[in-house]
């Protein structure tokens, strides 16, 4: 049997074998006729060719011990052709071993990974497999309002098994930055944890990838595809429609509350219609594809305008859930003024007598999220009451005396009172539950939105607000994911800003184009790292 290393040796590699055969079969004949000449001259009556008497008989008188110039040039010539042949060679394997591009010698103990190598493939298996859960999401959202819940429950399996697999990955993630596990080897195995959750997540995704394409018949039925562009047509014309509404919203906004209640949403609207502007362009070339017959540029566009409208859906939907937020927040700053005085006046009395009732504690076993951010120090349970009193006093000032942000007031609030007393009563934690979930609902948008430049600190956070929210611990879950936010912005800052005619600066940014080529390279399509960028024109 061929070993592999030499079914895989390119012709190049043969050509160089057959001209340093060569070499050496030239070196072999220039050393034998060296040494055979010598015998073929021996019997010979004149070796040398008698020169006349007379003149020349002065100039023959040197050679009379037996050593002629000629007996010396040969060997010269030789020498000099064995060296040059041997050097040349010797530049020739020099130049191969530095460009070489085939396999050679492998080793069978491959070089150990530093750690500062395994913590950047993590990030990058992080940061891909995020972006594949995201991009997956969205174009299911089309497939499942075209062919409903039973038709696609198989992608809607895959996606959730995907989406288990990357949080678990960024937990494990988390718990190594903060240096957990501490012995070398096992944080390598964390790293390890890390790529091979999230390579098991691209797995599922890439498992259905060709299942979903064809159940959409995007290339290979007309009929398929003309009804994938309705569906996008569709939710483009609703959409377009709900910007301008939420331009009007945001101006009601602005009008009536500070200027940092609206401040999360700064340029939603302006990124809707950019997105708008986009996917217009696109979806119009894809129908003009189908039209003539060329289904696989039609695919390509049709794809990239789903990922415009899915993400013009999330700002616009952002702008309509913050609005929603602060109505509901406003109404409830009142109850929780009055919840954060009775709390307050508990705080006062003395002890509590044995048998007394308690209030419910947090349900946090890693402290507040005001201890956790500011642990306290010696002599500050004494003026935390104080300190509470000053935080309802200015949110009292604030109600009466002009515009204010309703979520910070409720989030100044709740944070105070658990830095008195470590407890919640129940006003106190709809409130910190609201404004938890405002947080890192507006994370989870930004990150969305612009993947193409959103670092994996940034995601790693948002993934930790999430898990914190799913365990009631809001207060927690509300500082992380304004870490989260915070990290996304310097990460865009970093970037750029966008805004283009065309759109396609703010397609990148958003990862709805992969940025491969100078005209945005090809969307991204339901699947893992290996199917995710199948679609080309």
């Amino acid at each position: 049997m061929t070993s592999s290393l030499f079914r895989g040796r390119p012709r190049r590699a043969t050509a160089h074998i057959r001209v340093r055969v060569a070499h050496a079969v030239l070196g072999i004949l220039v050393g034998a006729a060296w040494l055979v000449l010598p015998v073929m001259t021996v019997d010979a009556r004149d070796p040398v060719p008698v020169a006349p008497v007379g003149a020349v008989a002065s100039a023959a008188a040197p050679q009379q011990d037996g050593t002629s110039t000629a007996d010396l040039v040969l060997p010269l010539i030789a020498g000099v052709a064995a060296v040059a042949l041997a050097g040349y060679g010797w530049l020739r394997r020099t130049r191969r071993t530095r460009t070489r591009t085939t396999p050679g010698i492998v080793s069978t103990r491959p070089p150990v990974p530093t750690p500062a190598d395994s913590e950047r493939q993590a990030r990058a298996a992080l940061r891909l497999a995020d972006d594949c859960v995201r991009t997956s999401r969205e174009e299911l959202s089309f497939v499942r309002e075209r062919f409903g819940e039973q038709r696609t429950e198989p992608f809607t399996h895959a996606l959730r098994a995907a989406e288990t697999e990357l949080s678990a990955a960024f937990a494990i993630w988390r718990r190594y930055e903060e240096g957990v596990p501490e012995e070398a080897g096992a944080r390598r195995q964390a790293l390890a944890g890390v790529t091979g959750r999230c390579a098991e997540a691209g797995r599922r995704l890439d498992a259905e990838a060709e299942a979903l394409d064809r159940l959409r018949g995007l290339t290979a039925d007309e009929e398929g595809l003309r009804a994938a562009l309705e569906v996008a047509e569709e939710r483009f014309r609703e959409l377009a429609a709900r910007t301008m509404a939420a331009q009007r919203t945001l101006a009601a906004l602005r009008e009536r509350y500070a200027p940092s209640a609206t401040g999360s949403v700064t340029g939603y609207v302006e990124q809707a219609k950019d997105r708008l502007v986009f996917a217009g362009a696109r979806l119009n070339e894809a129908r003009q594809a189908a039209d003539v017959g060329e289904t696989r540029r039609a695919a390509w566009q049709l794809r990239a305008g789903e990922g415009a409208v899915a993400q013009t859906g999330v700002l616009v939907g952002g702008v309509e859930r913050l609005a929603a937020q602060v109505r509901d927040a406003a109404g409830l700053v009142p109850a929780a003024l009055t919840g954060a005085e009775a709390e307050l006046a508990t705080a006062r009395r003395p002890a509590l007598k044995p048998g007394e009732p308690k209030t419910r504690p947090a349900p946090a076993d890693r402290g507040t999220a005001a201890d956790r951010r500011t642990p306290p120090t010696p002599g500050e349970p004494d003026a935390r009451p104080a300190h509470v009193d000053g935080v309802l006093a200015a949110v009292r000032e604030e109600l009466t005396g002009g515009p204010y942000d309703p979520l910070d007031a409720l989030r100044r609030i709740t944070r105070a009172v658990e830095r008195l007393t470590g407890t919640r009563s129940g006003v106190l934690d709809a409130a910190a539950l609201l404004v938890a979930r405002s947080s890192v609902a507006g994370a989870e948008e930004f990150v969305g939105v612009h993947r193409g430049a959103v670092g994996t600190e940034a995601r790693a956070r948002l993934a930790e607000a999430a898990r914190e929210l799913g365990a009631d611990n809001a207060g927690w879950a509300d500082v992380v994911a304004g870490e989260a936010r915070r990290l996304a912005d310097r990460d865009v800052r970093a970037h750029g800003t966008e805004g283009d005619a065309a759109g396609l600066a703010g397609a990148v940014l958003g990862g709805i184009l992969l940025g491969e080529d100078p005209d945005g390279g090809p969307p991204p399509a339901f699947g893992g790292p290996r199917t995710r960028s199948r679609l080309h024109t």
